[in-house]
């Protein structure tokens, strides 16, 4: 028989061991985690651009400044969260975003993203992707970019802490509504990551201004005011940036007399006053919650397969455009929300339009967070999504040849961000999500 007390210490040994282990498991769960990455992805010349009606498809002739991908990712225990800023009018289209999907998930891992475009009217027209020749083929050269950045800031992560800061800046106005006073959203959020020694890894700025600072006749790729704004934030604070667009359905910039590359190393100089303002830190207990959802909308407000209405738009802007848009809609209107909560204070939302500001001012105040932050032209595009109280008074992104959804479809998907915020928090005891 073995002697008692070498049994007690063996025992002892082993229960000391398996403390031990599940305290590394704990540890390495708990650690939250930061990697970036950036990768270019300017164009072809020759490709037509997007944004303006009024350039039909006239190809672009050059480059002002190049276009980038800009990556992060985040992660805590198997937890994994992407974010892409894309130098662009658009996230990349239903088709595109399932292609990078299933190739960041066979490389990484990562299930859930936001890739969003800044909102440029000086990149390219992303729906020729389904064309032969070099449009098509920029489209998926442009999948497998996006989806390398990603992979590259995965392979990237080090060991991280988070803080977030925000500052009203009166560098945009509202371009829709006569009826005062006019909602404005002025919050200009920053997201810091840094390593444990407290050098920064990436910034997420998140403002709402339309980034038409260039004439449209300028026929050359440019991605505007965030281009500058990023050129400044790296030049001061050496860290990636990522510009991700708010709810600028009805806003555009204040330049005052400023060009874009003022307007945007101005706002770049107001993101890194908020970042070195911003502590950060670990939190306790680290977490990345993330749900997704798809909408169908099965009855527009326009029918773009009518003769007359197809005619119209195919003048308005050219027949291959208006090609994709009757095949996009063919089964109506289908927007997709991403959602996020991280380390259970800072809600993100992302939506798939160009949604108006007061979605987002509503969405914050009623959200209950330290910080709440929206996301526009996320996760493909379905056009702009303004309030019902727009709607109603018309106008442009207000109507129904910009705005096919029904009205009220903005709300019922803010509405809808909203609820999952609260349900990734489980505060409805019945209706928690699985």
């Amino acid at each position: 028989m073995a002697n008692p007390t070498i049994r007690q210490h063996w025992r002892s040994s082993l229960s000391l061991a398996v403390v031990i282990l599940l305290m590394s498991a704990y540890c390495q769960a708990d650690e939250f985690r930061a990697g970036a990455h950036t990768v270019d992805i300017t164009p072809p010349i020759g490709i037509p651009m997007w944004g303006y009606g009024a350039r039909s498809d006239d190809p672009s002739t050059g480059v002002l400044e190049p276009l980038e991908a800009n990556a992060l990712v985040i992660a805590t225990g198997d937890a994994k969260l992407a974010f892409v800023g894309l130098d662009l009018g658009r996230a990349p289209t239903r088709k595109s975003m399932a292609n990078i999907r299933r190739l960041i998930k066979e490389q990484t891992g990562i299930e859930h993203c936001f890739i969003a475009g800044s909102h440029t009217h000086h990149g390219p027209c992303l729906e020729l992707g389904h064309l032969e020749g070099s449009a098509g083929e920029y489209v998926r050269s442009l999948e497998k970019k996006i989806a390398e950045a990603i992979i590259a800031a995965n392979k990237q992560m080090v060991t991280a802490r988070m803080g977030v800061g925000s500052d009203q800046v009166d560098m945009n106005r509202n371009r829709h509504t006569d009826i005062e006073p006019k909602p404005i959203d002025q919050e200009l959020a920053v997201i810091r990551f840094d390593d444990m020694t407290g050098n920064p890894i990436a910034l997420i700025v998140n403002y709402a201004a339309h980034p038409t600072s260039i004439d449209s006749d300028q026929l050359e790729y440019s991605p505007d005011y965030p281009g500058f704004l990023k050129k400044h934030v790296r030049k001061s604070l050496n860290c990636e940036c990522l510009f991700m667009q708010g709810a600028s359905g009805d806003l555009s910039t204040n330049r005052r007399g400023n060009d874009y590359r003022a307007f945007g190393t101005l706002l770049g100089q107001k993101v890194v006053e908020i970042a070195k303002s911003i502590e950060t830190k670990t939190s306790k207990y680290p977490s990345i919650k993330v749900v997704e959802e798809d909408f169908q909308f099965k009855t527009p407000r326009i029918n773009i397969r009518n003769f007359a209405i197809r005619f119209a738009f195919e003048q308005a802007f050219f027949p291959d455009l208006v090609d994709f848009y009757v095949d996009e809609y063919a089964q109506g209107i289908r927007p997709h929300l991403t959602v996020a909560l991280i380390n259970n204070e800072l809600g993100l939302v992302g939506a798939s339009g160009e949604f108006f500001c007061n979605h987002a001012l509503r969405l914050k105040a009623r959200s209950r967070l330290p910080h709440t932050i929206f996301l526009g032209y996320c996760n493909d595009y379905q056009q702009y999504f303004p309030t019902i109280e727009a709607a109603a008074e018309g106008g442009y992104g207000s109507d129904a040849m910009v705005s096919p959804s029904p009205i009220g479809a903005g709300e019922h998907i803010t509405n809808r961000g909203l609820f999952h915020l609260y349900n990734l928090q489980n505060k409805f005891r019945l209706l928690r999500l699985k």
